[in-house]
């Protein structure tokens, strides 16, 4: 960009016969902005997600093999298919530096939501187009019951893509962030809910994404451990990530997101800012 000035008039000298002088005024420079700022991540096109399940079942018809074997002998065929429609033609485009808050009722397909745009559900029809790959938080971290905290930090961070001494750069932090403290060398078939579910997040949060998909993961953990996810998703807006995060606990959404969709039965039935959509949510 060209630098811009501002020509004044010229300025005689003290003494005669002096040569006048050319005085020019700068303007202040602009802030730096990051260079990928409002640049779209995730475009969602009139998505439909439908499920195929087994519909409501009689005690008869319920699929232990006692019974299957009792329908071989009857040649009854299994129960019916059922589909359920689980998202209906939502569309919407998110941004970089964005955290977005999805909220609904129980099966109002926010879940489903997430794991069609983490490319774990095919669409029925529209389409999920993402700028990077997105990470659901839990998926991609393949944690392992079986094993030690410490090697499904290794192993999780490997599945991120980050590099030997990147892992061994972040692994104190992790440690730290997650709270476990000595269970890092235990088995996590050892842990509690909420201790798996801290060291889940503070995996997925050691490396900077260009969209994390955060499900219910901050339900669980003390309120510290809470203060400190929230300040992790602000840090990560700032590095120009995407976030969506679906919680139930409402004051966590309107304190880190600045966007709030609101599902209901499949469909967006209002996205804008936290407060408007939360208290139309909550009315």
């Amino acid at each position: 960009m060209a630098e811009l000035t501002e020509e004044l008039p010229q300025v005689k000298a003290d003494k005669p016969g002096a040569p006048t002088k050319d005085v020019r005024v700068h303007p202040d420079p602009e802030p730096a902005r990051n260079p990928r700022e409002g640049t779209p991540t995730v475009i969602v096109d009139d998505l439909h997600i439908i499920y195929r399940v087994y519909g409501a079942a009689t005690e008869a018809e319920k699929g232990n093999a006692a019974n299957a074997l009792m329908r071989l002998v009857k040649r009854q065929g299994r129960p019916q298919m059922k589909e359920v429609h689980a998202v209906r033609g939502v569309s919407f485009v998110s941004y970089h530096g964005d955290a977005i808050g999805i909220i609904g009722r129980n099966g109002s397909g926010k879940s489903t939501l997430l794991r069609a745009i983490a490319g774990l559900l095919p669409p029925h029809s529209g389409a999920v187009y993402t700028d990077g790959q997105p990470s659901l938080l839990g998926v991609n971290a393949a944690l392992m019951r079986e094993l030690t905290g410490e090697r499904n930090i290794v192993l999780g961070c490997y599945a991120m893509g980050m590099t030997p001494p990147q892992v061994k750069e972040k692994y104190d932090d992790i440690v730290d962030f997650s709270g476990i403290g000595e269970f890092v060398q235990f088995p996590m078939s050892t842990y509690s809910s909420g201790m798996g579910a801290r060291l889940r997040f503070a995996i997925a949060s050691a490396k900077a994404h260009d969209v994390l998909l955060i499900d219910e993961a901050l339900a669980t953990g003390d309120r510290d451990f809470k203060r400190k996810s929230q300040e992790r998703i602000m840090q990560m807006r700032e590095e120009a990530g995407t976030v969506f995060l679906v919680a139930h606990n409402l004051d966590v959404i309107e304190e880190t997101c600045n966007r709030v969709i609101w599902l209901h039965k499949g469909k967006i039935k209002m996205d804008g800012d936290p407060k408007t959509v939360l208290a139309a949510y909550n009315a």
